[in-house]
C-alpha cells in the first residue's frame, strides 16, 4: 500500500516527517556518507551561536545502563553562524538537503545576532530551531526555557533571521504548557519538544564526575516516554500550534507514537550515534509501520492519542 508521508510544519511543507536532530548529526553534510539527505524531511544541524564557541571540557559524553541511551556535556562547541554559513552549509545543499539551522546563546542579545546573522541564508535553509534550553548567564538560577518571560525575550529577539522559528524546549520544568505558550507570544510558529533531562553520573570509588563538567544531558530511550507526554500536554493546551517531537525514537513505531500523541513531525537524536543510518531507518520503518496498519496519509495519526 502506498502511504503519503507529506507532512505540514506551519508554513513548511516537508516531504516526510523524520528530521535529525540537532546535536547529533554535526553542523553540515557529516551523515551523507550513510544515506541520501535529501530523502529526510530535513536536517536539522548542531546549534551555533553567534560566535565560536570551544565546548565542554572532556569526557563529554556517558553511555547509561542497558542501553537507555546516554549522557552529553558537549556544551555546544561550535565554528558559530558566519563560518558556518561559509564552510559547513554549501556542501550541506550540494546534497539536496532541506535545512533548518539551530542557534543558541548565552544572552538575549547574542541570540539577537545569531539569528540577524542569518537573514541572507540562501533559501535551503527553511526555518531557525531557537534552542532556548541553554544557561542564562543573565540570570545563573535557570535556563531561558525555564522561564516564560525570558523565553518570549529571546523569541521575539530572534525575528532578524527572517524565517519560521521553531522554539526547542527543556522538559525540565514544571509546567511546559506555560514556556511553550511563551514562545508562541514571542513568535515562535512551531515547538521542538523536547530538549534533554538533567542528569549527573558520579564513580563511587573516588567521588568523580563521570562527564568532565559535572552534570549532563540524559537523551535516548529513557527520555521517550517523557517527550511523548510533553508533546501530548502542549497539543492539548495549543490545538492549532506545529510540533516537532524528539525524544529516544529509534522505530517507526516510536515516531507513530509521537505523532499521535500530536507531533506533526520528528526528530532523530541519540539513536545516530550508534547507527548513523538510523534517521533512514525510522523513515523507512515508518512508512513500513503505516502500510501495515492501514494508514493511508501519516497526517492521520497528528493527535490520535485519546479519541476513542
Amino acid at each position: 500500500m502506498s502511504v503519503d508521508l507529506a507532512v505540514q510544519v506551519g508554513s513548511l511543507r516537508l516531504r516526510n516527517p523524520v528530521m535529525t536532530a540537532s546535536g547529533t548529526s554535526g553542523h553540515g553534510s557529516e551523515l551523507s556518507a550513510y544515506g541520501d539527505l535529501s530523502d529526510l524531511g530535513a536536517v536539522v544541524v548542531k546549534s551555533l551561536a553567534a560566535g565560536a564557541w570551544p565546548g565542554n571540557r572532556p569526557p563529554r559524553l556517558h553511555p547509561l545502563p542497558d542501553g537507555i541511551g546516554m549522557m552529553n556535556s558537549v556544551g555546544l562547541q561550535g565554528p558559530g553562524v558566519e563560518a558556518w554559513l561559509e564552510n559547513d552549509l554549501p556542501p550541506l545543499i550540494a546534497t539536496g538537503a532541506t535545512v533548518v539551522a539551530s542557534i543558541w546563546g548565552t544572552t538575549v542579545d547574542s541570540y539577537a545576532r545569531a539569528a540577524a546573522a542569518l537573514a541572507e541564508a540562501p533559501a535551503e535553509v527553511v526555518a531557525v530551531e531557537v534552542n532556548v534550553s541553554c544557561p542564562n548567564i543573565e540570570d545563573r538560577r535557570r535556563m531561558f526555557a525555564h522561564s516564560a518571560s525570558a523565553t518570549t525575550e529571546v523569541l521575539e529577539a530572534t525575528a532578524a533571521c527572517r524565517r519560521p522559528r521553531w522554539a526547542k524546549l527543556s522538559p525540565n520544568v514544571t509546567d511546559i504548557t506555560e514556556i511553550a505558550s511563551a514562545a508562541v507570544a514571542g513568535g515562535a510558529e512551531a515547538i521542538t519538544l523536547v530538549n534533554t533531562l538533567m542528569g549527573m553520573a558520579i564513580d563511587p570509588a573516588d567521588g568523580s564526575f563521570t562527564l568532565g563538567a559535572g552534570g549532563g544531558g540524559v537523551s535516548g530511550p529513557a527520555l521517550h516516554p517523557v517527550a511523548v507526554r510533553a508533546v501530548f500536554e502542549c497539543r492539548a493546551a495549543l490545538p492549532d500550534i506545529p510540533i516537532v517531537g524528539v525524544g529516544g525514537v529509534r522505530r517507526g513505531v516510536e515516531a507513530a507514537e509521537m505523532m499521535a500523541a500530536g507531533a506533526n513531525a520528528v526528530q532523530v537524536g541519540t539513536a545516530t550515534f550508534a547507527d548513523p543510518r538510523a534517521p533512514w531507518s525510522v523513515l523507512d520503518d515508518l512508512r513500513r509501520w503505516c502500510g501495515e496498519t492501514g494508514v493511508v496519509q501519516v497526517t492521520e495519526l497528528v493527535g490520535r492519542a485519546g479519541r476513542k
